[in-house]
């Protein structure tokens, strides 16, 4: 749960400290699915936050209390953290014999090199690690410098929520799926490494005005930050695929059967819902009405 986790997954999880406080008079946007008289909602999220973000909007405290199912992308409540550190794991390590300095360039071996060196970090530490772990923590440092941390997540807080009404949760995928899905990336780790340090440069403007349109529920800024995010290169059109593409259309399938069933609450990130392979779209496609219920 990260922008190009590396770009489209981790996209939604850097932002600025300042346009997170006062989440309570945000508006990010809120969704109503209906199909056979039937209303669920879809909710748009972003992965970290700051203690100012511990209040979630009213329409979407309403909208999760009216529903009987809560949906989220993995229900990492459902697993105890030496869980989570026992599955990550054999996902996260190379095979016995490789190390990070011979399945990346050595440009960006060095550009690693340097950024851990700042940072009072040998890179050692990661020679056992695949490179698309190598950049989860890499970007985990920029969301500190943030003053971040998935604690006070969006997705966090409508799991806890939930948890206190007694919704019952669903996850769309398990975290092996999910593993596996960054996994895939691999094919493409120099790319994905070049394309991650690029933004890096400038993450200041480009998370802020993300997160605004976020906060505003502009969703024609959020499909700009999705074609730019997702963009015509080899590895944008790789990524999209990887990370949108396929998983929203697999995701459909889940909903689409969920949501003729009763009432029910999807929490998925924010760029999950824009543009022609965004659950908007599909689940207009599939012949639920969709309608915007803040502006």
């Amino acid at each position: 749960m990260l922008s190009s986790l590396l770009r489209g997954c981790f996209i939604s999880f850097v932002f600025t400290v300042l346009l997170f406080s006062q989440l309570v008079n945000a508006n990010p946007a809120l969704f109503q699915i209906e199909k056979n008289g039937i209303k669920s909602y879809l909710f748009g999220t972003v992965h970290v936050g700051t203690a100012d973000m511990s209040q979630l909007p009213q329409d979407v405290l309403q909208a999760i209390k009216s529903s009987e199912l809560v949906v989220v992308e993995v229900n990492l409540e459902a697993l105890s953290p030496n869980q989570i550190q026992d599955i990550s794991s054999s996902y996260m390590l190379l095979p016995n014999g490789s190390k990070l300095p011979n399945v990346v360039s050595p440009n960006n071996y060095q550009q690693l090199k340097s950024y851990f060196s700042k940072a009072g970090i040998d890179i050692s530490h990661f020679h056992q690690h695949r490179p698309w772990a190598v950049m989860v923590t890499l970007l985990q440092l920029e969301y500190q410098k943030l003053g971040f941390s998935e604690q006070y997540g969006i997705d966090k807080q409508v799991l806890a929520y939930s948890k206190k009404h007694n919704k019952s949760i669903v996850g769309l995928e398990t975290l092996q799926q999910q593993l596996t899905m960054l996994s895939s990336l691999e094919k493409q780790n120099n790319a994905m490494l070049e394309e991650t340090f690029k933004h890096l440069s400038d993450i200041d403007f480009y998370f802020v005005d993300l997160v605004n349109a976020w906060k505003t529920g502009d969703m024609k800024k959020l499909s700009q930050y999705y074609k730019l995010s997702f963009d015509d290169s080899d590895y944008g059109k790789f990524s999209e695929q990887v990370m949108l593409i396929n998983r929203n259309k697999q995701w459909l399938d889940t909903l689409s059967a969920l949501l003729i069933k009763q009432p029910t609450f999807i929490a998925v990130g924010a760029l999950h819902l824009p543009e022609q392979y965004g659950l908007v779209n599909l689940l207009q496609q599939a012949g639920f009405k969709v309608t915007k219920l803040n502006y």
